[in-house]
């Protein structure tokens, strides 16, 4: 199998589609309106409420809670170490840095926006309660692409920097499962 690589052009236009939406999005009418339930919908995936799922699992008595618990942790140890590395290696800066006269709603965590640990955390957690507890749970992830949409209005992310967080964590919560030996 062939390994994909990136034209030197690629990232340039890749970024130069990611300023350009990003513009269309904090400009439309509708944008202003948005960012108070955006600032909310942030605020449910600063990780206050990962630890707490595992142990409601095992509260309400779920199936397997104390292996849930021992593969969200886990994942999460993994993903974050992901994204750390991701953060400091790719180091790309976020719109309000690099986007003229635009000021962000929040103030970020951190200095550089690839990819976004929010979107990333939500889509993790979202897809383990999927693959542990069934599809009643898919339904989350109408609030994962919140987060992640959240974070581009908030202007503290790109749209590609949530299309790859949503991936990061999709990906970190089945490549872990199989690790586990749990389909």
């Amino acid at each position: 199998m062939r390994a994909i690589m990136m034209r030197p052009g690629m990232l340039l236009t890749i970024h130069e589609w990611d300023v350009h939406t990003f513009r269309r999005i904090v400009s439309s009418r509708i944008h202003g309106t948005l960012v108070a339930t955006a600032r909310a919908i942030s605020h449910t995936a600063d990780g206050w409420a990962y630890p707490l799922l595992p142990a409601l699992a095992w509260l309400f008595g779920y199936a397997e809670a104390g292996t849930f618990l021992t593969v969200v942790a886990t994942s999460f140890a993994v993903e974050r170490l992901v994204y750390l590395f991701a953060k400091k290696g790719f180091k790309r800066r976020r719109p309000a840095n690099v986007v003229p006269g635009y000021r962000s709603h929040i103030i970020a965590s951190d200095e550089f926006s690839f990819f976004s640990g929010h979107t990333s955390a939500a889509f993790l957690m979202v897809t383990l309660l999927v693959i542990f507890y069934g599809p009643m749970f898919g339904v989350l992830y109408l609030w994962s692409a919140a987060v992640g949409a959240s974070r581009i209005i908030l202007g503290v992310h790109f749209p590609s920097d949530v299309l790859v967080g949503s991936m990061m964590g999709t990906l970190a919560a089945f490549t872990l499962c199989a690790w586990f030996g749990i389909t």
